[in-house]
């Protein structure tokens, strides 16, 4: 059972740096049940936020941030909703590192649900 030697709270905002990418890392590597809860939702908000923004990406036209070639301009309903998901990724980004490194299992909804069935709740 490896663990990172590091205090969970610590550990908990650590999840959270990179998003999704940390919920991975610390998903596989510490089997504590609150540096996994942490871990798991990182991977499945901002899993899920990533995936969301290439898609609104796409529908918009905005293909140079997935690797095409969209030509729509920055404005408009789209842009909106790209800077929208934009600031609610930032938000709950700084909110979840917060609140992990507090000791708070702030449950994001839904996904606070998903993530304790793949934390092994």
């Amino acid at each position: 059972m490896a663990q990172s030697g590091l205090a969970e709270n610590v550990v908990g905002a650590l999840c959270f740096v990179l998003g999704w990418i940390t919920g991975i890392v610390f998903l596989v590597i510490d089997k504590r049940p609150y540096v996994r809860f942490h871990a798991a939702q990182s991977l499945i908000v901002f899993g899920g936020l990533h995936i969301l923004q290439r898609v609104v990406a796409g529908i918009f036209g905005f293909g140079w941030l997935i690797g095409g070639w969209g030509l729509w301009p920055t404005l408009g309903l789209g842009g909106l909703l790209l800077s929208a998901l934009s600031l609610l990724t930032f938000i709950l980004w700084i909110l979840l590192m917060i609140k992990a490194f507090q000791g708070e299992k702030f449950r994001v909804p839904l996904a606070a649900d998903i993530a304790d069935q793949i934390a092994g709740k």
